[in-house]
């Protein structure tokens, strides 16, 4: 049947291109190329090697929730940087449009869905995030939230407008304000600052914030915000898509060949 054997081999030729696809997105780097000579936003942006930062955002067997808690954030602040993210015309300058060697299927949806989430694409899992390089404050936020979920702190996602932080609490009770955007730990819980916003204003002062940027995050932390149990609850719809985009990635080539290979043997007969 010639019919089959045209559809087997365009079906192979696409499968050998999204396999090719897959397999030399394993020796490019989705870090964009002289990031850290880019005019980042903080001085210490990028300050840890990516290297570095991977061993770093780990709980240490010998270190308590109290210090973990107290460490991290500044850890995360210093992984990533903090690019113009919605103020950058060009999506692929730092890969905020996932390559398509990443990941063709997110690429696809950057570029036809039509949805800005995946045009300026966020990770949902924390390890690309670090990898990549660059991010937010729910970059910043998300990747903490899914260490402390990690170690077994319970925590919350809480975005205000604007911004998004998280909430946590370690087991002697004590509750924590925690901003890994700017790398600043509160030892309050969000309630207090809720009702009393200049409670931070210290924290963000010694980290050597200006009047400016303090003023703005008092106001923010008085406005009303939403609670998000993890990150499957804040990016609940990415966050499942991402889980199955890259293992579809793999399998959608795959089961292409299994359909050639069955139209190819299918070909001569009547």
């Amino acid at each position: 049947m010639r019919v089959n054997s045209c559809l087997a081999i365009f079906f192979a030729l696409i499968a050998t291109l999204l396999l090719g696809l897959n397999i030399s997105g394993l020796f490019l780097d989705i870090r964009p190329a002289n990031l850290a000579q880019e005019p980042l936003r903080f001085e210490n942006d990028l300050a840890l090697s990516r290297e570095q930062a991977f061993i770093d955002v780990e709980k240490r067997t010998d270190e308590s929730e109290e210090d973990y808690i107290y460490r991290l954030p500044g850890v995360i602040a210093q992984s990533i940087a903090h690019v113009p993210w919605n103020e950058e015309p060009d999506a692929t300058r730092y890969h905020q449009l996932v390559p398509a060697w990443e990941n063709y299927i997110l690429y696809l949806m950057g570029v036809f869905s039509g949805i800005p989430e995946y045009e300026k694409y966020h990770f949902a899992n924390y390890k690309r995030s670090i990898n990549r390089g660059i991010g937010i404050c729910g970059d910043a936020s998300m990747i903490l939230s899914q260490l402390l979920d990690k170690n077994q702190i319970p925590n919350q996602i809480i975005s205000f407008p604007g911004h998004v932080v998280v909430a946590a609490k370690i087991a002697s009770g004590q509750q924590f304000f925690l901003d890994a955007d700017f790398g600043v730990v509160v030892p309050d819980g969000l309630d207090d600052v809720f009702a009393h916003p200049e409670l931070v204003s210290q924290y963000y002062a010694d980290k050597g914030y200006s009047h400016k940027e303090i003023t703005w995050l008092e106001k923010t932390y008085g406005k009303e915000h939403q609670r998000w149990d993890g990150v499957s609850h804040f990016i609940t719809k990415k966050y499942y898509f991402e889980k199955f985009a890259y293992v579809a990635k793999w399998l959608f080539p795959l089961l292409l060949l299994m359909i050639s290979a069955w139209l190819w043997r299918s070909r001569a007969k009547p």
